[in-house]
């Protein structure tokens, strides 16, 4: 039974700086992607980031590309979002996905590709 546990949300002002985690526990690397998504009230989960473990290829979402960067720890079992430059449009509450089927780079930052979601982190930029 996979569980994806997000942690290191919280307050920040504009131009702070914060690193989410994502510890993935009985994850077996039967797939190749994990990602990060944002959802803001009253709006749809949106892309933030993702890798394609296989290669080790990372996407970003073109509102966060040279401020976000998503990393891995295979030791630990984690994944990072580490946020730099935050804005108060960052606000939202943050996701950990994984995919537990065989996924493909071209839908990394598509929210159907993963079938794992962690409960989420909030992050406030004022």
């Amino acid at each position: 039974h996979v569980q994806l546990v997000e942690s290191g949300g919280g307050s920040v002002q504009s131009g702070g700086s914060l690193r989410l985690s994502c510890e993935a526990s009985g994850y077996r690397r039967s797939s190749n992607c994990l990602g990060w998504f944002r959802q803001v009230p009253g709006k749809e989960r949106e892309a933030v980031a993702a890798i394609y473990l296989h290669s080790g290829t990372l996407y970003y979402a073109g509102s966060v590309k040279g401020r976000f960067t998503i990393s891995q720890d295979n030791a630990k079992n984690t994944v990072y979002l580490q946020m730099n430059s935050l804005a108060p449009e960052d606000t939202g509450m943050y996701y950990c996905a994984a995919s537990s089927t065989r996924c493909w780079p071209s839908a990394l930052l598509d929210g159907t590709t993963y079938n794992i979601w962690g409960r989420g982190t909030q992050v406030t930029v004022s």
